[in-house]
């Protein structure tokens, strides 16, 4: 039985289908953890959603910015931006279905000793208080206000967590840092524009994993999201998004008993050379 984490796909059906290949997966014996931005920017957003629907529970995925708009261009609460590359779910026959599946999705998970979301996690959370606001956004998704949820979703404010919150600027701020965040403050204040690498830490700010004293800094915490910072494997941080979707890698962690038994596999997408290649580190 093998483990693989997998980063941000954004539609690249057949970069999926090589990295698979690549790994000789077996729906019946190892397991997918797919880390969100399942769709969208690529050319077979439809094809990724219907290939690991085929996958089953063998599959585990997290919900991503790009899945949370598509399901919010999908219920028509806004309209897609230049670049997106949705019309493929959105026009498909099997639409209702590909649509249900992804809003059933999780938000984070921690399995394995591994916390993973999508893209963070503030300073303030603790693996159980992450894992349960996740929840909140979940139920949100699944239940009958599903629609309400979606169409008070935008925004950047508050920009920082506390328990007081309620209603929609409580989980508006959950979503943002679990699917959003980059940089914030050592105070948990979120800073939501910046989308550049390290070199672009806004001043005051820090990427979210070198907050000093973070309450996950115990844990292992893996996620996508950031293609300029791309990969960084440390012993408490696995970052996943290599850039596949602009002619980087599909990059899947292979993990072991330990981070040092770690295998890296990456193949590249076929917008940067010929499908298949593979290296391994």
């Amino acid at each position: 039985m093998a483990l693989y984490l997998i980063g941000d796909l954004q539609g690249c059906d057949s970069a999926l289908g090589n990295l698979l290949a690549t790994l000789d997966f077996s729906a019946s014996r190892d397991t997918l953890y797919l880390l969100g931005d399942l769709v969208n920017r690529g050319p077979d957003s439809a094809g990724v959603l219907r290939r690991l629907m085929r996958l089953g529970h063998s599959a585990r995925c997290l919900l991503g910015n790009h899945d949370l708009s598509l399901l919010a261009v999908a219920s028509q609460l806004r309209a897609p931006h230049r670049g997106d590359t949705m019309d493929g779910v959105l026009q498909a026959d099997d639409r209702a279905a590909m649509l249900d599946w992804l809003r059933h999705q999780r938000m984070a998970m921690h399995e394995h000793g591994v916390l993973m979301v999508h893209a963070g996690v503030l300073p303030q959370w603790d693996v159980s208080a992450t894992l349960a606001l996740a929840t909140e956004v979940e139920s949100a998704l699944r239940g009958p206000g599903m629609t309400d949820f979606l169409a008070h979703m935008y925004g950047n404010q508050p920009a920082q967590w506390s328990d007081s919150l309620v209603g929609n600027d409580r989980l508006r701020v959950i979503v943002n840092a679990l699917t959003r965040l980059r940089f914030c403050t050592a105070e948990g204040v979120m800073d939501l524009k910046t989308s550049g690498g390290l070199e672009a830490t806004p001043a005051g700010f820090l990427p979210w994993f070198d907050v000093p004293g973070r309450k996950t800094a115990g844990a292992v915490v893996a996620f996508g999201h950031w293609s300029t910072l791309g990969l960084l494997r440390r012993p408490d941080i696995i970052s996943l998004d290599t850039g596949c979707v602009w002619g980087g890698c599909l990059s899947a962690i292979r993990l072991g008993a330990t981070r040092d038994a770690d295998e890296l596999i990456q193949v590249k997408c076929v917008q940067a050379q010929a499908p298949g290649q593979v290296t391994r580190t």
